[in-house]
């Protein structure tokens, strides 16, 4: 068993339902163990300046797996391995100081509650001796290795009651309806929003998309009596020959962000096909409000998990669930990979059995 008795936990990259149920889990769990938690604000940021950090009791996570966000805050500055290119004390980068400020502040073990970045940035901790144990975050479901991440499921139902909402003004006006959510590399939000949704036609990354198929699909609807049509595109769908809709280049240590995709084919769909056509951008509403249900334990499970593992005195993996276990993948296994919708699935047979058009 491990000697740990002062344990660290942060929360990095994107927002999503479900980390402060993480927090809560970790802080009550590790606190039932005799071991004393240290919350780092701002993800990485706390281990840079070292005031940024405070002792969490249970007191202070009471209730919290309600609230939607992270009481610990998430990325500012980014990737300690890459902001600044040169720091003030001359280093290269800021990860020297992290390491240094870990033992400052008598920290044995570090749990971090992220996405592929912010496990990326922790396997490289890992390897620079901090012991590290990841909890899986992300509303895109694309972390390997993992059946499911906390706040996609709270995403997806977002996604499906705003969907459900668009069928009656679509029906109404005769209208094609549009809808651009969250899904940078995989189309996991728009397939299952577009199922449960009962959308007539779903793009998403995996997948290169040809619009006069889309627009066909819609017309052989109207010939069948529909008066509308839904439409739902993953943000990082593509046409085939082109590119993503970017609204912002990336810099040093941030990835381009992603946008537009939804008015394109709406503009698209008008011109194709003589029908009205709108369309709406989720966006950040999908990361917003409080955790649904399944989330709620799903993370409380992995944060009990996670101080399970630091008790054992194993670092350098991240739990996972495998259904219905939770169970631990090393960070190795993890890093630098991407979960995407299998095309020979069941998932992407589903949509095509009910009629569905993926643009291809």
């Amino acid at each position: 068993m491990s000697s740990v008795t002062r344990l660290g936990i942060l929360t990095g990259g994107g927002d999503a339902p479900g980390l402060n149920a993480v927090i809560r889990a970790v802080v009550r769990s590790a606190t039932q163990a005799g071991i004393e938690c240290t919350g780092l604000e701002d993800s990485f940021d706390g281990l840079i300046d070292p005031v940024r950090s405070r002792r969490l009791a249970i007191k202070d996570v009471t209730g919290i797996h309600r609230l939607g966000g992270t009481i610990l805050g998430t990325t500012n500055r980014g990737n300690p391995f890459a902001y600044p290119l040169t720091s003030a004390d001359g280093s290269a980068d800021y990860s020297v100081r992290c390491v240094e400020n870990f033992h400052t502040l008598g920290l044995q073990a570090l749990i971090v509650i992220g996405g592929d970045g912010t496990l990326a940035i922790a396997y490289d901790f890992q390897k620079l001796g901090i012991p590290i144990v990841g909890v899986p975050k992300t509303i895109d479901n694309d972390i390997p290795s993992t059946t499911m991440t906390f706040g996609f499921d709270s995403a997806v139902g977002f996604a499906t009651d705003a969907v459900d909402r668009l069928h009656s003004t679509a029906h109404a006006h005769h209208r094609i309806m549009v809808v651009e959510v969250m899904g940078r590399y995989t189309g996991w939000i728009a397939l299952y929003a577009g199922l449960a949704g009962g959308a007539d036609a779903v793009l998403i990354p995996e997948i290169r998309f040809d619009l006069e198929k889309v627009a066909a699909s819609v017309r052989r609807r109207d010939q069948h009596g529909a008066r509308s049509s839904i439409v739902v595109v993953a943000e990082g769908a593509a046409p085939v020959g082109g590119t993503r809709s970017v609204v912002a280049a990336g810099d040093a240590g941030h990835v381009e962000r992603l946008g537009g995709v939804g008015a394109h084919v709406a503009e698209q769909l008008e011109t194709l096909t003589g029908k009205e056509a709108r369309y709406v951008v989720l966006g950040h509403l999908q990361r917003g409000g409080s955790p649904s249900a399944y989330d709620r334990v799903l993370a409380t499970r992995f944060g009990c998990h996670a101080v399970d593992v630091v008790q054992a005195g194993r670092s350098g993996v991240m739990v996972a669930l495998q259904s219905p276990d939770i169970v631990t993948v090393p960070l190795a296994d993890v890093v630098g990979r991407t979960r995407f919708v299998p095309l020979d699935g069941d998932l992407v047979r589903t949509a095509r059995d009910l009629g569905m058009c993926l643009g291809d």
